[in-house]
């Protein structure tokens, strides 16, 4: 059982970054009902991830998924461009053309996710554009669609160091360059924010000061590759435990705390999972941290 005192404890670690956004958003009224959700992106969604989510989920949620490898929002747009590993990455039932899906209104969440890095989609495959263009197609299909985009991380080897991107990038990058020009023409509808990085990095925060059972670094979350050495970018489990998680809170309105920390791959074999101390605690932070980021369009007031 955490205490308040511990809790503190948990909280002194997490970044500014993730108290804050500097833009104001309207409030979204919690769920009443399983959503039906469509995820546009890459790996560091994958399929594992919205399968986890519907495990936390209610009954009703459903999903749909376009996918690629390092896809940026621009080559998932442009029918021209090609996207790598589309028909590795797509060959599921949960498949289905994002222009079409998008814009059919069929969906209550669209979940957008741009590529890494950050710094080159920005400048080189026209961010804010395409993120707009995504952002319209769903409001012109739904208007009661909520868009949100997916922030990420950069690699673990970054140079200017991967607690300190994910600090920096979240308000200079992320809101003011990606989602920027579409919250100045999009007040009432704006894109919301699922604030992964910042969930991620306040887990790392914790677990290497002590404060997360069994967790200690933050390599721990990430895959190791055929030859034993580290993936820098892409989580295993345990990191998209913590990644569904905040999708589950952003998009539920909902505490995590409570919900199951043994769930199951899409291929139907049991995740490598935290012991239920380390879920618990990894909950606390996720909720916290998904509160007190305002542009996840919860009631900063929600308890639970």
């Amino acid at each position: 059982m955490m205490t308040r005192r511990s809790l503190l404890s948990f909280f002194a670690f997490l970044p500014f970054a993730a108290q804050a956004a500097p833009f104001t958003v309207p409030t979204l009224q919690a769920p009443e009902h399983g959503l039906n959700v469509f995820h546009l992106g890459h790996s560091l969604v994958s399929l594992e991830m919205p399968h986890m989510l519907a495990q936390l989920a209610p009954e009703a949620h459903n999903w749909h998924a376009q996918l690629g490898s390092g896809t940026s929002l621009k080559a998932h747009w442009e029918p021209d461009i090609e996207i790598l590993d589309f028909d590795t990455t797509n060959a599921t039932p949960r498949f289905r053309a994002a222009r079409d899906a998008i814009g059919s209104g069929d969906y209550d969440a669209v979940v957008l996710t741009e590529m890494v890095e950050l710094r080159d989609a920005i400048r080189y495959f026209n961010s804010a554009r395409y993120m707009r263009r995504w952002a319209n197609l769903a409001r012109g299909g739904n208007a009661q669609t909520r868009i949100y985009l997916y922030e990420t991380w950069h690699n673990l080897d970054d140079p200017t160091g991967w607690l300190e991107r994910i600090d920096h990038d979240l308000e200079k990058l992320w809101l003011r360059q990606v989602l920027g020009s579409d919250s100045r023409r999009n007040p009432d509808h704006p894109v919301y924010l699922i604030p992964a990085g910042q969930v991620m990095a306040a887990v790392v925060r914790a677990a290497e000061s002590g404060q997360i059972d069994g967790l200690t670094r933050r390599d721990q979350l990430f895959e190791r590759k055929a030859d034993g050495s580290l993936d820098t970018i892409h989580i295993n489990d345990l990191g998209r435990y913590i990644v569904t998680l905040t999708h589950y809170s952003v998009l539920y309105h909902r505490s995590p705390v409570g919900r199951p920390h043994l769930l199951k791959r899409k291929d139907g074999t049991e995740a490598d999972a935290f012991s239920e101390t380390a879920a618990q605690q990894i909950q606390q932070i996720v909720w916290h941290v998904v509160k007190t980021t305002q542009r996840t369009g919860l009631d900063p007031q929600k308890e639970s």
